[in-house]
Parts: structure tokens; sequence; C-alpha cells
């Protein structure tokens, strides 16, 4: 895990889920995705917005032409824990995660969402300009039943 993460990981546990490094505020929470070939835990803060019970993630890797590995993580193990504000403080919760496919019957789902993600920060429409045409992969991550 890079310094910049191992930072952002903890102040957002140091301050209950709100960061204020790179602007995240309280839209971060921390992905505990499994290691698709390793098995091992990975720890991945990321932006994320609410939609209704659950969180969305953007696979953005700032504007790489590639995914970030967590995903392919996310596709190949579907339930995940992750920790998430909540009231002051951080809490762990599982969820399943749901890709939101761009190319499948309702594109529109993918554009809404990822118009959700553009208005939050314009930072994601300048990833653009490199990922050299890739579509950002958008997960749903709702509380497991």
């Amino acid at each position: 895990m890079t310094d910049f993460n191992e930072q952002i990981i903890r102040e957002f546990r140091e301050n209950g889920g709100r960061v204020s490094t790179a602007g995240f505020g309280d839209n971060l929470v921390v992905l505990h995705s499994i290691g698709a070939r390793s098995g091992e835990v990975r720890l991945n803060p990321l932006f994320a917005l609410r939609e209704d019970d659950g969180w969305l993630v953007v696979g953005s890797a700032a504007g790489s032409p590639k995914d970030p590995a967590w995903v392919h993580n996310l596709r190949a193990h579907p339930r995940i824990e992750m920790e998430v504000p909540e009231d002051g403080s951080v809490r762990t919760v599982e969820v399943d995660v749901t890709e939101i496919d761009a190319d499948e019957s309702d594109p529109a789902a993918w554009s809404a969402r990822w118009d959700r993600f553009t208005a939050a920060s314009s930072g994601f429409l300048d990833y653009l300009t490199t990922a050299e045409g890739r579509r950002f992969p958008i997960f749903r991550l709702t509380p497991a039943s």
C-alpha cells in the first residue's frame, strides 16, 4: 500500500470517517478487497457516493488507461467488508458488490451514476483526458443480507 493511501486511511479512522486531505470530506470508504490470486485482504481508500442503502465507487485509477487492481479483485470476490463513516465514527460492514455495466440493457443507469460522480468532483472529468477511451467501471456496494 502506498504511503498516501496509508495516510488517508489513518486520517479516516482517526477522524471518524472525515478526511480533509485531497478534499474527500465524508465521501470516503475503505474497501477490504480480496486479492483475486493471493486471497489476501487489500485496503483501498476510495471516493464514494451514497445511493439509497448502499454506496457507489468508480474505478477511475486517477485516469489510468488500465483498471485499478481492486476492480479485478471485486469481480473475483463480490462479497467483501468495507469501512464507512457513520455518526462521527467508522464502522465495518459486509457488502455485496454489483457492477453497473455500461454495455448491458440499461446504459442510462451507468450514465446517471457517472454524472453523479462528475457533479461531485470535476476531477473525474479530467481523468477522461488520460484514460485513452477506457470507460470507468462503477460498482454498487450494498449491505449483505
